[in-house]
């Protein structure tokens, strides 16, 4: 069955200042998204506060201080549609489905992240502050 399309965001400048679910995202579930080898795959590319994690990556700016460097609707941004602010980057989109390409048959159609995920995510890096 086909995945149900994803609600319109609505881009302000450089941010989605709506969130994408209802209620708070939850900093605990955030960061284990974000640590994750599995769902979030963050520190393939990014470096952060993650002591207990080896091999983190270099290819993407550091998360430490991310919520002081970027707002929520920044971050979101940053997560739903990254080649809206710079249509080079290596960065997949975790929300976003529409006009990609190279996208396995498994996740063809539907997030890599739910819009719940999205402001657990977000949350999490908002804590992040030098």
């Amino acid at each position: 069955a086909a995945a149900a399309p994803l609600p319109a965001v609505t881009v302000v400048g450089d941010a989605i200042p709506a969130p994408l679910a209802a209620g708070l995202g939850d900093p605990a579930r955030g960061r284990a998204i974000v640590a994750s080898r599995q769902r979030g795959l963050c520190l393939l590319c990014h470096t952060g506060p993650f002591p207990e994690e080896r091999f983190q990556g270099n290819l993407a700016p550091d998360l430490a201080g991310a919520g002081t460097r970027w707002n929520a609707g920044q971050l979101r941004l940053r997560l739903v549609d990254p080649r809206r602010l710079n249509p080079d980057t290596i960065m997949p989109s975790y929300y976003r489905v529409d006009s990609l390409t190279r996208v396995g048959s498994a996740w063809a159609g539907k997030p890599a992240l739910s819009a719940a995920e999205i402001e657990d995510v977000i949350a999490f890096l908002s804590t992040l502050r030098e």
